[in-house]
């Protein structure tokens, strides 16, 4: 090599052949990120390469890092606010002036992607004329800003237009944040060949020597975006259909950046690129400044990376043994072979055990293999050895006991005792077991495949090693912990309750039942209350309601119900209509498909007096359920902040542009003194549970926030 020399965090070797190498190697970070210390850094090679053109050949771009390139710097992103507007515009003008410099060099240059590709990462590749990607599948390719409240603002969003086209980059690319492997990436478009990783710089020396003249698709004359712009008639006519779709997916839910996405493709597509990239970063800054993009940052990312980092023991077990076969049970038993474990599936009878294996069957993509991974029994004698166990049976302290002591002198010694339940307190289940020290609560959510958040509960006898144990059987089903100690109903079922009854309270209190749903979709609940409600059966807050009626009065208290709780009895005792499972609920139901809400609701309840003001609606469900997180922090039942908000979105579908409940408490207009002058109005207007607590009175007299 000659010509060797560093330059900041980019390495650049220009070798024999006349091509450059530069590679991304921060000396400062375990990846490489487009901070301001990247962009000086390009900007000094970029100026080299010009200097030096007549003795280069071609350009490869790669990374020293396991990954190629990790995005933007989000210790930056959320800080910045509307008052960094100016500053913001100008330095994303600049990171997309190198790039565009670099890509009308002269001189063919390939991205030679060895790990993944995220958000920045795409758009340093995409400025490349090739880009090659190593054949690993653990190799992820996209921009996933939209899931951080963000769009790609380096250039992402107009070069993924130019190349594929608006409809493909939309809806295969950007709305979503897809993160493609390197298969579906080629397929896509995104990447122009898979190679062996050892092959990797080889192959992009042959495709410079095989192109010396290469340019962008995009500053050939004549080039013409693939699919039409609007300016065509036949897409024209099809263009408002892309407004209606992002309208019905989000439901009027306050979720910025697919709208601000949608509009710099649009509106990019019908000028010159220059312009394009400077209506792409006008609407990059209004998303990067303002507050939601705030909170999913801290949620989706720095709260969510606290989270998994929970916990330091490997992961070491060989045999589990999953009690009960039901729709619970059945689904851990899946997550559990899927992860490579193998399985004996019981349940009282081998019939039983057998349907709860066929869940497995159903699933896409599964293979012989995992299926052999489940035995379905009812034997107890086949649990012998087994050093993890779930138990998902009814939620009966009576039945868990009896099982646990069925099993617990089959099971290997120091087996991992695990009890899924949502609602019972773990200490009281732990008095049916003999080694309590060995006892915890893993609450899986439904459906279990799909839901990433485990929520571990901490029995008062449970051991520091057995919480560090459980922590690793949610990393090895892959799956995201949160830690909580005792109480009825832990954190999630008891937070996400406050949300359903309030909910229903407002129906018990005349007000129309579409006004109800349409107030949580657009608040940015995943579903409608009262949908949900019909999801869960309105026979399951009956039974809670029960059970811990019957636990405050044995500890000597009152229970005071609620409307709420009247209107459920009347819904299941007087109507008959207990849910979705029981064929009618708030919603009618024809073949077990929701067709619209009982027109009895209109009848029985609603009161045209009962005016509430939508935002009060709203709001109502919203500080419910943050007023209840305070609470749990409190009383020692939450362990971390960062538990509380990925907990409530992961688990229990707080709305994401939160940043999570208290999040939601800490970016509310005003901040916490706002919150509370907030909470106290609604607690005038409809009641004393919006009193703001005193962990949050005194949070917000010391100038506090949640953290």
């Amino acid at each position: 090599m000659n010509g060797e020399s560093f330059v900041d965090i980019i390495r650049y070797e220009r070798g024999e052949d006349g091509v450059v190498l530069l590679t991304m190697d921060d000396p400062a970070r375990s990846a490489n990120t487009m901070n301001a210390a990247f962009t000086e850094a390009l900007a000094a090679t970029v100026d080299r390469l010009y200097a030096e053109k007549h003795d280069i050949t071609g350009v490869v771009l790669t990374s020293a890092k396991k990954t190629f390139f990790a995005g933007g710097d989000l210790d930056l992103l959320g800080s910045i606010g509307p008052d960094q507007a100016a500053a913001v515009m100008q330095s994303t003008t600049h990171l997309k002036g190198l790039l565009r410099r670099l890509e009308t060099l002269g001189r063919p240059v390939v991205a030679a992607l060895n790990g993944s590709a995220l958000g920045g990462g795409l758009e340093l590749a995409l400025a490349c004329h090739h880009r090659i990607v190593a054949d690993d599948a653990r190799i992820e390719i996209g921009f996933p800003e939209v899931t951080l409240g963000l769009l790609p603002g380096a250039g992402g969003v107009v070069r993924t237009v130019r190349l594929l086209g608006i409809t493909e980059a939309l809806m295969q690319v950007l709305l979503r944040g897809q993160r493609h492997r390197p298969t579906k990436a080629l397929q896509v478009g995104l990447v122009h060949s898979i190679v062996p990783a050892e092959e990797l710089l080889a192959r992009a020396r042959d495709w410079i020597a095989a192109n010396p003249n290469a340019v962008q698709p995009w500053d050939v004359a004549g080039y013409k975006i693939p699919g039409g712009t609007p300016s065509n008639p036949s897409f024209a006519a099809n263009l408002p259909a892309f407004p209606a779709t992002l309208r019905k997916e989000l439901k009027g839910a306050p979720y910025p950046a697919p709208r601000n996405i949608l509009c710099a493709a649009v509106e990019g597509a019908q000028v010159d690129l220059d312009t394009a990239l400077t209506i792409e970063g006008r609407y990059f800054v209004e998303l990067a400044t303002g507050q939601i993009a705030k909170n999913m940052i801290k949620a989706f990312f720095f709260d969510l990376q606290a989270a998994n980092a929970r916990g330091s023991a490997d992961a070491h077990f060989t045999k589990v043994a999953v009690l009960g076969a039901g729709m619970m049970g059945a689904a851990i038993a899946y997550v559990c072979a899927k992860a490579g474990l193998q399985v004996v599936l019981k349940d009282v009878t081998l019939e039983s055990a057998q349907r709860g294996k066929a869940y497995a069957e159903t699933r896409k993509r599964v293979d012989q293999a995992l299926l052999d991974r489940i035995t379905p029994t009812s034997e107890v004698a086949d649990l012998a050895g087994a050093d993890l166990v779930i138990e998902a049976v009814f939620e009966d302290p009576g039945l868990k006991h009896k099982v646990f002591a069925e099993i617990e002198g089959v099971v290997a010694p120091d087996a991992l005792l695990c009890s899924n339940t949502s609602t019972l307190p773990i200490s009281l289940l732990a008095e049916g077991v003999q080694r309590r020290a060995d006892f915890v609560g893993l609450h899986f959510f439904s459906p279990v495949d799909k839901m990433p958040l485990v929520e571990v509960i901490r029995g008062a006898e449970t051991s520091d090693a057995t919480l560090d144990r459980a922590l690793a059987v949610v990393r090895l089903l892959r799956k995201t912990p949160i830690v909580v100690n005792d109480s009825r109903g832990f954190f999630t079922s008891r937070v996400i309750g406050t949300f359903t009854m309030e909910g229903l309270r407002m129906l018990a209190e005349g007000v129309p039942a579409p006004s109800i749903e349409q107030a949580s979709l657009q608040a940015g609940y995943p579903a409608p209350v009262l949908q949900l409600m019909d999801e869960l059966t309105l026979t399951l807050p009956q039974k809670i309601r029960n059970a811990t009626a019957a636990a405050i009065a044995a500890a000597g208290g009152t229970w005071t119900p609620s409307p709420a709780d009247d209107l459920i009895d009347r819904m299941v005792d007087e109507f008959s209509r207990p849910g979705r499972s029981g064929g009618a609920g708030f919603y009618d139901y024809t073949d077990g498909k929701r067709t619209a809400l009982w027109p009895g609701l209109r009848e029985h309840f609603e009161r045209p007096a009962a005016a509430v003001p939508f935002a009060d609606m709203q709001e109502r469900m919203l500080f419910a359920e943050a007023l209840e997180s305070v609470k749990c922090l409190d009383e020692g039942v939450l362990t971390s902040v960062a538990d509380a908000n990925v907990g409530s979105i992961l688990g229990i579908g707080f709305p994401g542009w939160t940043g999570g409940v208290l999040q939601y408490i800490n970016q509310y207009e005003g901040g916490l003194p706002g919150f509370i002058a907030r909470a106290s109005q609604l607690a005038s207007r409809y009641g004393d549970r919006f009193t703001p607590p005193a962990l949050l009175v005194a949070k917000a007299a010391a100038g506090e926030t949640f953290v």
